[in-house]
Parts: C-alpha cells; sequence; structure tokens
C-alpha cells in the first residue's frame, strides 16, 4: 500500500451547516463527530458462558447434556479451554438435582471433544484419590479396635 492509499483512507469528509465558520465552530464539529464515531462499537457475539437467552439469540439449534452438580466446575474450565459457547441450567425435578448444559450446535464437534476429555479427567480423578468417606470409615474402625489402650494411657498420665 502507497502513502497515498494511506491517505485517501484517512479521509473523512465532514459538512456544518452555518453562517461564519470559525477555528472555534469546526473544533466543536471535530469533537462531536469523534464522540459519534466512539459510541458506535462493533458488537461482538458474547463468547464462553452465558445465559440460555443469550445462547438462543441467533436462532441456531441447541443440543444439552446432563453433568452431576459436583462435576460443573470442572466441566467449565475444560468448556473455556475449547472455546465453546455454552449454557448452564439446573434441573431440580430430579433429587440431587443435576445441570443441563446447552449449546449450539455448531459447537458439536468442538463439545464432543471437551467432553472427552472432561470425563477422562473424571475418570482419572476417581481413580486416583480414595474416597474421604471409605478413608473416615477405615479410620473410625481402627479407633473402635483400640479404645482400651488410651483409656489406659490417660489413667496413666493422670497418676
Amino acid at each position: 500500500m502507497t502513502d497515498q492509499d494511506q491517505v485517501n483512507e484517512r479521509n473523512v469528509c465532514l459538512i456544518i451547516k452555518g453562517g461564519r465558520l470559525t477555528g472555534r465552530t469546526l473544533a466543536l464539529a471535530m469533537r462531536m463527530f469523534l464522540a459519534a464515531g466512539k459510541k458506535v462499537t462493533h458488537h461482538e457475539p458474547k463468547r464462553g458462558k452465558q445465559s440460555l437467552k443469550e445462547l438462543s439469540s441467533d436462532g441456531s439449534a441447541k443440543e444439552n447434556i446432563p453433568i452431576s452438580g459436583d462435576a460443573i466446575r470442572a466441566f467449565e474450565r475444560v468448556a473455556a479451554k475449547y472455546e465453546i459457547d455454552y449454557a448452564v441450567r439446573k434441573d431440580v425435578s430430579e433429587d440431587p438435582p443435576k445441570y443441563l448444559v446447552f449449546f449450539k450446535s455448531k459447537d458439536a464437534k468442538d463439545m464432543a471433544a471437551a467432553f472427552r476429555e472432561f470425563s477422562a479427567k473424571q475418570l482419572c480423578k476417581s481413580a486416583q484419590k480414595p474416597s474421604i468417606l471409605q478413608t473416615l470409615q477405615k479410620m473410625m474402625a481402627k479407633v473402635q479396635n483400640q479404645p482400651e489402650q488410651t483409656q489406659e494411657r490417660s489413667q496413666e498420665a493422670a497418676r
């Protein structure tokens, strides 16, 4: 692009209607023009997590996937990584309540990849960590087997 082309792209036509053109009038007109240009912004579509209304604003078809409540945070991290537009809705008709994740059908391939990664993470997490409830039950069983020893020790310490 030549210098002349760059100059031509920056030309602005400003029409002022009035009886007398002064420097002050021209400066005021330019300020008004620039202020109006700042107000006009290009509306970018929202990305990532959004409301169901915002998700369906463009009229595209939506699909959903049910997710349990304790895994919703982990899913949100994976969905952000894959830049998926989605909305979360709580389904209270079931006990415990489940969450429905709605997404646009055009994001179906990305959603499938994200859901595979999410499922793999959930399976690895459950395989690596033992259940807290099971650990607690084991500790309770150990404590129940040793109450006589602790009573003897406390009596010896009191003497």
